[in-house]
């Protein structure tokens, strides 16, 4: 069913928009991850010493806060480091070498791309042929794949939970993670993070989810999907929380400091903090090969949902009289050798800002919040709400709960202006780590990016007003009128009455997806 087909081909284009971009720089993460597990089958993990190439003289592996704390500060020497006390601000820990000098080799700044690494293109493209080969076939293949990617990370959280509940300070670290500072709800900046990471951590705006549920049944039970996707999401990531606190606990203890100067975000985590973390437990390359492996399994899966849904979209885009016997196969492969080429600036000495600005922009709160409240007044106030409960009705044989009609008329789409104007209201320029400010021709790049895909629904619909024909009263009403295909039409229950008489699809014939994102 295309429910307003103008309006949706708007939504459509705008989702497509900010998929592709999602796709083009998550992948940089999995490369990252894929790089750090190779480097962990070593003897001695290379970011836990100060002994390397990329180390400098501001290197130092144990920082010794308690000695400095009772001891002269201007004169006492560090362990066996020329560093005194006074040079203790200025000193940088080996991971964080080894992430900017070693995997990032990072410039100055945007201006300054420098060369590429190599070693980073391997990891990309190893990566991208595993995504390829793992799609091409369709989500039917995708789908046994997933069942793996999807539940050994749970194995692997449960070891690293069991490990990390044992080490000194894990009980702090998981009091600092279940005891809230209600103070911080008083910060508008904490609702705009809330509502933006909600957004993007269940795929809301994108179109993949929708893509990958038109492989169901029509009478599927999407609406109990919703809920049971809803329930394992939030319930891996306040789990998983536990596993990352009492991780955090053991680093504050051991470096002396509050666990908030350790606890980082985005790439930190991954790549600065549990990498710190693992270096300082026995048998430390095991516990690293598997955190990169359950953060590289995680990955791919997110990965998969959004190049099929990408993937869906295009070919959905062409008629039946242009098939081609290997048409999905090629429009994969070009969707991730596009991708891969646009990569390539990513693997750069400037990659990580390239990567910040796609990160920051292309598929940010701001634009996945555009794209949800359009969604919604599409849904609830042209198509109108009460016409698509019916529809799911006719789908899944009961009514969904009221509540839902509500959301979609109100609630979410109060919520979805309301975190957006906050967020124009507090916009504050990109920076990389609190220190360097991107130029103005970056941030001219970055709402590019986010403008493409925001642009896509106002002036899709405004072509499509004018390509049409009529009074803009008749053009409206075309542009706006659903349509049914004819393997739908057998569904269509004649009245209201009947639909107690359907029941949901058999499972055996339902094409299951799971996406965990990070």
């Amino acid at each position: 069913m295309c429910v307003g087909c103008g309006s949706v081909y708007c939504l459509g284009y705008a989702s497509m928009v900010i998929v592709f971009f999602c796709n083009t720089y998550y992948i940089m993460v999995l490369a990252w991850g894929f790089y750090y597990l190779i480097k962990s089958f070593t003897a001695t993990l290379p970011w836990s010493s100060c002994n390397n190439e990329w180390n400098t003289p501001s290197c130092i592996e144990i920082f010794h806060h308690q000695d400095c704390k009772n001891a002269s500060f201007a004169n006492i020497t560090i362990g066996s480091s020329n560093m005194t006390c006074a040079d203790l601000a200025d000193a940088r820990s080996p991971i964080i070498e080894f992430w900017e000098n070693k995997v990032l080799n990072i410039s100055s700044g945007l201006d300054e791309p420098g060369k590429m690494n190599w070693e980073l293109i391997l990891c990309l493209m190893a990566v991208w042929v595993l995504v390829y080969f793992c799609v091409w076939k369709g989500v039917k293949s995708t789908g046994k794949i997933v069942y793996f990617t999807a539940t050994f990370p749970y194995v692997v959280l449960i070891i690293l939970l069991v490990r990390g509940v044992t080490l000194p300070g894990a009980y702090d670290g998981i009091m600092y993670y279940i005891k809230p500072n209600w103070s911080k709800l008083e910060e508008a900046q904490v609702w705009i993070d809330a509502g933006t990471q909600i957004f993007f951590s269940y795929a809301i705006g994108l179109g993949a989810l929708t893509a990958l549920g038109s492989y169901n049944r029509f009478n599927n039970d999407c609406y109990k999907d919703a809920f049971i996707l809803a329930l394992i999401n939030s319930g891996t990531s306040f789990f998983a929380g536990f596993v990352v606190f009492s991780i955090l606990g053991f680093m504050a203890a051991e470096q002396g400091v509050d666990i908030s100067q350790v606890a980082e975000s985005g790439p930190g985590l991954a790549f600065i903090a549990y990498p710190k973390a693992v270096s300082l437990m026995p048998v430390a390359p095991l516990w690293a090969a598997l955190f990169f492996f359950m953060l590289l399994l995680l990955g791919l899966d997110s990965q998969f949902v959004g190049v099929e849904g990408f993937v869906t979209g295009i070919l959905d885009l062409f008629p039946g009289k242009h098939y081609h016997r290997y048409k999905r196969e090629i429009a994969v492969a070009i969707c991730c050798l596009l991708c891969f080429i646009i990569d390539l600036s990513m693997v750069t000495q400037g990659g990580m800002y390239v990567f910040q600005l796609f990160d920051y922009y292309s598929a940010s709160g701001m634009t996945l919040l555009w794209q949800a409240f359009w969604e919604c007044i599409v849904v609830a106030w042209v198509y109108g709400a009460d016409r698509f409960m019916d529809d799911v009705a006719r789908m899944i044989g009961y009514r969904p709960f009221p509540w839902m009609k509500w959301c979609w008329s109100f609630i979410t789409p109060c919520v979805c202006i309301g975190i957006f104007l906050f967020h124009l209201v507090n916009y504050k320029p990109l920076t990389y780590n609190n220190v360097y400010v991107y130029p103005w021709w970056g941030e001219v790049i970055g709402w590019c990016l986010a403008l493409s895909s925001m642009l896509c629904i106002p002036v899709s619909l405004l072509y499509k007003l004018f390509r049409a024909k009529g009074t803009f009263k008749e053009r409206w009403a075309h542009l706006t009128t659903p349509v049914w295909g004819a393997h739908h039409l057998e569904y269509m229950a004649p009245d209201i009455k009947s639909l107690s008489s359907m029941s949901p699809g058999i499972d055996d014939n339902k094409v299951i997806i799971f996406e965990s994102v990070m």
